[in-house]
């Protein structure tokens, strides 16, 4: 089955692919021309997810999905959550957001003392199939590091250490991080209903 992803990034679709597994061609809106943003300004991750795939189906009429991503740190307030992607500005790039997350953390610390560095990434996936949406979620706990590590995955993988790990998500193989990551989970729960359609 042919299925469009609403995302511009390739680590995504490389991810999503490898959990949705082979009876699916996942197809970028790059792919079928689309060149602009999709917008995504909603306050929730669920709202987001459920607009980027409402806009694709509305302008091409094809099964579609898209997922929204957030990373909640319990000593900043469940912050960056739905800002995740720009959390050190709309035109940052994880660097960035890295380099904030890290310094905001460092700052309570050095105020308050020893903090929690609690934190977990949510992923809500909105499939749109036959003009019905569907909502899929997956969460993977962990904590944030005191500094980045590792070389593998994206976004703010080299500072965050799963549940039961001492590594970063960035010093684990793809397949280690689809087992247990957020977007892994989600994807397998789309996979689970897609396969009985």
């Amino acid at each position: 089955m042919e299925i469009i992803f609403a995302t511009g990034n390739q680590h995504k679709v490389v991810e999503a692919q490898k959990a949705l597994g082979d009876s699916f061609t996942l197809i970028m809106p790059k792919e079928l021309g689309l060149t602009e943003e999709i917008p995504e300004d909603g306050d929730t991750l669920v709202k987001n997810a459920v607009q980027k795939a409402e806009y694709l189906w509305n302008r091409f009429g094809k099964n579609c999905f898209a997922d929204d991503t957030g990373l909640e740190v319990d000593a900043l307030g469940g912050a960056p959550g739905v800002y995740t992607a720009r959390y050190a500005g709309p035109d940052k790039g994880s660097d960035a957001n890295m380099e904030k997350l890290l310094s905001e953390l460092a700052a309570i610390e050095a105020k308050e003392g020893k903090i929690s560095r609690a934190a977990r990434f949510r992923t809500v996936v909105a499939l749109i199939i036959d003009g019905e949406t569907k909502i899929f979620e997956g969460v993977m706990e962990g904590e944030i590091a005191r500094k980045r590590s590792g070389s593998e995955g994206f976004g703010y993988d080299p500072v965050f250490i799963p549940q039961g790990y001492s590594c970063t998500i960035a010093e684990i193989s793809l397949d280690e991080k689809n087992a247990i990551s957020h977007r892994g989970k989600a994807m397998r729960a789309l996979a689970q209903y897609l396969n009985t359609l």
